[in-house]
């Protein structure tokens, strides 16, 4: 199924930002809107909800912390140990002091990578895929908003005329 969009250009990223919250206040659709740099704010004016990858990152980094202390401890305590530096290689609680960088850098580890695999798959980033993007023109110097077209058309290119935009064009989304 296919459905109209207005492709709205603008030059400026304030001009854009005023113009999202007047079609908004206008209850019109917002489909995507393509920058060439982050926009502060747009999020929140396209009324997005916040994202939840703060979330996945905190759980990530416990999952490396969980191997990094069942690491150490099948390592270090279990399988080989070793008397290094005098350190009792009975105890996992007397040698913390030791394990903490690796907790820690595991930690970072996993966080780090599993977020960039999780915003890879989510954002749908697969290698060698085709840009999804409109207009070459928003990967330089312009800003592009996608309204969805519900209702007359005429009325809404006024609507995006006034906000400022330089160029309107319509096209089939599928």
């Amino acid at each position: 199924m296919s459905s109209k969009v207005i492709q709205a250009m603008y030059t400026d990223d304030d001009v854009l930002m005023s113009a999202v919250k007047r079609v908004r206040q206008e209850n019109h659709h917002i489909e995507e809107v393509y920058t060439p740099f982050p926009v502060h704010g747009l999020d929140k004016a396209m009324g997005l909800e916040p994202t939840r990858l703060a979330i996945t990152a905190f759980m990530y980094g416990c999952v490396g912390l969980s191997v990094a202390i069942s690491m150490m401890y099948f390592i270090m305590i279990v399988d080989w140990p070793q008397n290094i530096g005098g350190k009792p290689s009975f105890s996992f609680l007397e040698n913390m002091p030791a394990f903490v960088p690796i907790m820690f850098e595991m930690t970072v580890f996993f966080a780090a990578h599993l977020m960039v695999i999780t915003f890879y798959m989510r954002s749908k980033l697969w290698p060698f895929k085709e840009a999804e993007n409109p207009d070459p023109r928003t990967t330089d110097d312009h800003f592009l908003m996608e309204v969805s077209v519900h209702g007359d058309e005429e009325v809404l290119k006024a609507l995006l005329l006034e906000t400022g935009a330089t160029e309107i064009k319509v096209t089939e989304k599928h």
